[in-house]
């Protein structure tokens, strides 16, 4: 569960693509420094690991990376969100804060103990979260230098059952949910998914999840940059919780590969 690799890395793609697939939350890798300020025993760790970790999503926007002509440029969290998670707000905006899901996880998907009760997430966030926000900003400002827009497209997967944490958890958990922002994810971008991801089963909007991450930088004022977040039921493509993935990422990953070439043409 250790790693001397870098907590996170952009994948280069295209010179002319504008499209950044953005993987936050598959990794399962954690700093022996981070791990000795969980509570978990190692067995518990794993579980956690297990149902937290949106398992072979980096491979599926690698493999969506290498069928598209105009590749996408890939960015990619290589630790696991357990030691920061990217996309949470660092302060009180973030509604996750209630089950103790911040920027740095306080509670497990189950609502129990992750870490002490009086745990400083500042270490954390300088280290992790604030390093990955910068490159995150500037790998979208030069998409949209060299090519005038970028498109973030989240890659990311849901348990079929949902979990304690959840607190939209009760609404439809179809195969593919589309998670999108007011600002941020216009009509056409909503068109192109939709019609990408036909063929993977019933399509939805914003459940379990909603939403789509655009650096803070350009969230709100900044129309060339779109966004859109693609949650995938879990049971559609691995063995739940965290077990290896079947006969169903290929399609998936072909079905990312046609919505990067709708964007990119």
């Amino acid at each position: 569960m250790t790693s001397a690799a870098p907590s996170f890395e952009l994948l280069p793609g295209a010179a002319g693509s504008p499209v950044i697939l953005h993987v936050p939350h598959s990794a399962r890798e954690m700093p022996p420094g981070v791990r000795a300020g969980i509570v978990l025993d190692d067995a518990g760790l794993e579980r956690e690991l297990d149902h937290i970790t949106d398992a072979h999503t980096a491979r599926i926007a690698a493999e969506a990376s290498a069928l598209s002509p105009v590749a996408p440029w890939r960015f990619v969290n290589r630790l696991s969100r357990l030691v920061v998670d990217p996309e949470r707000f660092p302060d009180e905006r973030e509604e996750m804060l209630a089950v103790g899901m911040g920027a740095v996880y306080t509670r497990t998907t189950h609502r129990a103990p992750l870490r002490p009760a009086d745990a400083d997430p500042e270490p954390l966030i300088a280290r992790y979260f604030r390093p990955y926000a910068r490159a995150m900003t500037d790998a979208v400002a030069e998409r949209l230098a060299v090519t005038g827009r970028a498109v973030i497209i989240d890659v990311h997967s849901y348990p079929t059952q949902p979990l304690p944490y959840e607190l939209h958890g009760e609404g439809p958990r179809p195969p593919v949910c589309l998670g999108t922002d007011s600002f941020h994810t216009p009509p056409g971008l909503l068109g192109a998914a939709r019609e990408a991801f036909a063929g993977c089963g019933e399509i939805g909007l914003d459940s379990p999840f909603g939403g789509a991450y655009v650096p803070l930088e350009f969230y709100g004022t900044e129309p060339r940059v779109s966004a859109l977040m693609v949650e995938i039921r879990r049971d559609t493509y691995m063995s739940e919780p965290g077990g290896p993935a079947g006969l169903g990422l290929a399609p998936l990953a072909s079905a990312l590969a046609g919505l990067v070439d709708a964007l990119t043409g």
